[in-house]
């Protein structure tokens, strides 16, 4: 494997079923146990079979209790629903968390794409193009707000968004502002909206093959504007089933409803063993360095130490 090391962080799915206080106890685990990261999904209906009781909890609210509970461990989202919130008061509310958190804040924001969740609470659900058109002014207006002069202000003109004479407040922790996190499997507007305005490009739950093939669309799109495409952490989500032999695969394989088999081709699922040879396989042919573990049984927190004992002492 190549020798630059891959970080480990650990990524839920509180929509289908997740408390507060559930999630605190895992993000502090993660912390304790030293993952890189804590991040969370932004949705707000279960998906599946899953029964998501008691009821979704907002990713930016459950940020800004973490922020206060933690002390280290990154916090983020993949990835924020630009569909749910105005990108003026969505700046304000990840300022504010970036500030509450002493600058641990990871900013992932997509265009959103669950309809279902958009028709269950009464939020507008554009057809793709107008989210992406919307999606763009997005960051256009959230990065113009982190990043104007204190003392000065912002406006903006777009065809969905409008500011006038902005305060452009609060400005958050890190400046200009948090990492910006863009990802998914667009091929066009995706790689191009990366390459203006990423730190990361997240590569969610996509084969090998695929993999390659999106990050050779974000170096192009980089080269188009000039930008060294080594600036764009690389990064990808899969689903986490790591046991100490196969029967622990097994089990854990289903307590959340999957097959081995399909964990080990789409996931990663083994013994560590395993799990590191086909990280490696990733790091090999991608570049990434950051490995967003999707962990969909919270209550399984030895699954966790095991791939902190196990997994991640190899990983450089």
């Amino acid at each position: 494997m190549n020798s630059q090391a891959v970080a480990l962080r650990v990524f839920t799915e509180p929509q289908q079923g997740a408390t507060y206080d559930e999630l605190l106890t895992i993000a502090r685990h993660a912390e304790d146990t030293g993952y890189d990261a804590f991040f969370r999904s932004d949705h707000y209906l279960a998906m599946g079979s899953a029964a998501g009781l008691p009821g979704p909890t907002d990713a930016w609210i459950t940020l800004a209790g973490l922020a206060r509970e933690t002390s280290t461990i990154r916090l983020g989202t993949l990835m924020t629903a630009g569909t749910f919130r105005h990108p003026g008061p969505l700046a304000i509310s990840v300022a504010q968390v970036d500030q509450m958190s002493g600058g641990r804040v990871e900013f992932g924001l997509g265009t959103g794409w669950y309809e279902a969740e958009h028709t269950a609470y009464g939020i507008p659900f554009p057809p793709l193009r107008e989210r992406f058109d919307r999606f763009a002014e997005q960051l256009e207006v959230i990065t113009g707000l982190w990043s104007t002069p204190a003392g000065a202000t912002y406006s903006f003109t777009g065809t969905h968004y409008q500011l006038a004479d902005s305060p452009a407040l609060p400005k958050p922790a890190q400046r200009p502002g948090p990492p910006i996190l863009i990802g998914g499997g667009g091929l066009k507007r995706t790689p191009a909206l990366t390459a203006r305005f990423a730190d990361e490009f997240n590569l969610p739950f996509i084969s090998l093959d695929d993999a390659v093939e999106r990050l050779d669309r974000v170096g192009t799109a980089c080269a188009e504007i000039g930008r060294d495409p080594s600036e764009i952490i690389r990064s990808v989500a899969l689903v986490a089933c790591v046991g100490r032999d196969d029967a622990e695969v097994a089990r854990r394989a289903g307590v959340i409803g999957r097959e081995v088999d399909e964990l080990t081709a789409n996931g990663l699922a083994g013994t560590p063993a395993q799990v590191v040879d086909r990280i490696g396989a990733w790091r090999e042919r991608t570049g990434v360095s950051r490995i967003y573990l999707q962990v969909l049984d919270l209550a399984d927190l030895d699954h966790l130490d095991l791939i902190a004992q196990e997994v991640a002492p190899q990983l450089g």
